[in-house]
């Protein structure tokens, strides 16, 4: 019988029934797994199972009487429409203010009661802030409860796809010398044991790869690594006998992925263990024994892969270009089809965004080393566009036409792939339809920040987050500004978001340093909430400046393009352009036209040469 109850709210009661029986006043459950990724496989999907809220990051809380979710304004559309009639609250924060959660502990829940939270997926420095925080506030803390386990009958278990090689040429380095690098930087900083939780970490160094993560080719493992050899902690069968024994020649060895724990329990009390506190758990930290006279002394320090993967070498620069010409040689196929669909007086109100994403995708199946997306498509046409994070649905999307009198509205469209020899990921807007004025005042203030920050020289070491306001200048001019960051570290056929460098509001640390060969996006934007959205983001690579004869200043850093796929200029409002940006614009289309015509031909070739036009 149907009681008329959501599944929603009848998780929730389990929730608050589970706080009762444990004397537990609150529950914090972050978006979040045993290696801190940003995208989840299912079993540690808890916060959306419990919520319903499909955004990839946000928090959520669950009291006795209460139930708050927290998300940024990249999510704030998105989470109200799917929190609606769940009873639960929609907290809405500014971009990466990681503490607001717990500060709304801290004045909701009373000295003196207890809050919980597993720490086996919570971050250290998220527990550290968190430990000092209730401490202060009276309020005891928690961290071995993971309340999934008890109202989450149809959990699922970890996943089982196999590992497999990296291989040459697109694996440029082996993963001995990647070994040997990584030991000379714990060497350096005086460490004698390395533990790496974060599974982009893991599959740069031993040069592998998996399918464990939605979109991104990784899999689930811990490694520790000595001065000798390198354990690789994977759930059983999961790396085939045959490549075992391709990683003992390497001094690698595999164990079952449950004992990367007790390993780190088993440390000799001699042990200098170098760890991340931003790439690591709570759970994991507790494992290490670093009090009493038996202790191991513990460096905390950003991993070393961490650092060296984000500088793409000579070699890797190469096949992302080569990756490059074969994503933009897709985006031509595709926007070559649309534009005739569009046309078609037999496809009126037939093309959808869920059109968009099929086939956009089919043709990107078809081009050379493409392993898959590196994240979902993002297809949303006028009102949908202002959702950053818009995915269309069978349930819920848009039509993409015109009315009688040619007015249609911008669509949004925010795509990328993986290919063996690196990861892509574009954004562009396109008018369906006649632009207005208003589309065109707000698409070329948007162009102007990605042409600002594309064009700038800055010193080598300038830390990442400083760049953010070059994009919003020409937003801020007019008060206008958005929600997301500007730019974000991209992996070489890896996540599709990597650090250490941000271009955003962050507070700036020294692991942000712009150093040469890092791949980071240029993607400002603006968002009229129920209008329409527009995004248009590049992504570019670090490389030496030329600087003056005797210059005394340093070293200097600039970005070289490498997305290849036309910006439209119908939506361009030319008197807002200087000669400058004008220049920049064609020179960058002169570009897009002479990497991509020896891959294309027809109707995507005539789509390409229109598209380029010199302004």
């Amino acid at each position: 019988m149907d009681t008329g109850v959501s599944p929603i709210r009848l998780r929730i009661e389990r929730v608050r029934d589970t706080l009762r029986q444990q004397q537990i006043a609150a529950v914090l459950v972050p978006s979040s797994d045993p290696h801190l990724s940003e995208y989840l496989p299912e079993r540690w999907q808890g916060r959306q199972w419990l919520s319903g809220f499909t955004g990839s990051m946000g928090t959520l809380i669950i009291t006795t009487d209460t139930a708050v979710l927290f998300a940024d304004s990249r999510y704030w559309v998105q989470a109200e429409a799917e929190l609606a009639g769940s009873g639960i609250t929609l907290e809405k924060i500014p971009t990466g203010v990681a503490t607001h959660p717990i500060d709304w502990l801290t004045t909701h829940v009373p000295a003196g009661q207890t809050v919980g939270v597993d720490g086996q997926v919570l971050g250290l420095a998220t527990a550290q802030r968190l430990q000092h925080s209730l401490k202060a506030a009276s309020i005891a803390l928690r961290t071995d409860f993971d309340v999934l386990v008890q109202v989450w009958p149809e959990r699922p278990g970890l996943p089982e796809a196999p590992v497999y090689e990296h291989l040459a040429p697109h694996a440029t380095e082996s993963r001995a010398k990647r070994l040997a690098q990584v030991r000379l930087d714990m060497a350096n900083l005086g460490a004698t044991h390395h533990f790496i939780s974060t599974v982009d970490d893991s599959a740069w160094l031993f040069n592998l790869r998996g399918s464990d993560v939605p979109y991104n080719p990784v899999f689930l493992a811990h490694a520790l690594i000595d001065a000798q050899q390198a354990v690789l902690y994977v759930a059983h069968d999961k790396v085939s006998p045959a490549l075992q024994a391709v990683l003992a020649a390497d001094g690698v060895r595999v164990e079952l992925y449950e004992r990367a724990g007790p390993a780190l329990a088993a440390l000799p009390t001699d042990a200098r263990l170098l760890i991340d506190p931003r790439r690591i758990t709570l759970g994991l930290r507790q494992q290490v024994r670093d009090a009493g006279n038996d202790s191991v002394r513990v460096i905390e320090a950003t991993n070393p892969s961490t650092l060296r993967k984000s500088r793409k070498s000579a070699a890797e620069a190469a096949h992302i270009r080569e990756a490059m010409a074969q994503d933009g040689a897709a985006m031509c196929h595709f926007y070559a089809w649309f534009e005739q669909a569009l046309a078609d007086p037999a496809n009126t109100g037939r093309l959808t965004e869920l059109t968009i994403d099929e086939h956009l995708s089919a043709v990107r199946k078809n081009r050379p080393g493409f392993v898959g997306l590196s994240f979902p498509t993002i297809a949303g046409f006028n009102a949908n566009g202002a959702m950053p994070h818009y995915r269309a649905t069978p349930e819920s999307h848009a039509v993409i036409d015109v009315n009688s009198e040619q007015e249609g509205g911008l669509l949004l469209i925010d795509s990328g792939g993986q290919y063996t020899g690196g990861t892509t990921d574009i954004t562009r807007v396109w008018p369906i339809g006649t632009p207005s004025a208003e589309h065109q005042r707000d698409y070329t203030l948007v162009l102007k920040g990605m042409l600002a920050l594309s064009r700038t020289r800055f010193p080598r070491g300038t830390l990442s987050p400083m760049l953010d306001a070059i994009a919003r200048a020409p937003l801020w001019q007019h008060g206008l500004d958005y929600g997301h960051g500007t730019g974000h570290g991209v992996g070489y056929f890896l996540n599709v978001h990597e650090g250490p460098q941000s271009i955003s509001k962050a507070i700036p640390e020294a692991a942000m340093a712009m150093e040469p060969g890092m791949v980071t996006s240029i993607e400002p934007g603006l968002y009229r909430p129920g209008k329409w959205g527009i995004r248009i983001e590049n992504l570019v690579m670090n490389v030496p400046a030329a600087v003056p004869e005797g210059s005394v200043f340093g070293e200097f850093l600039e970005f070289e393009t490498l997305t290849l796929c036309p910006i439209d200029t119908r939506c361009i409002d030319r008197s807002l352009l200087d000669a400058g940006e004008i220049d920049w614009l064609n020179r960058y289309h002169a570009t897009v036209f002479e990497r991509l015509s020896p891959w294309v031909s027809g109707d995507a070739l005539a789509w390409l040469t229109k598209r380029t036009r010199a302004l």
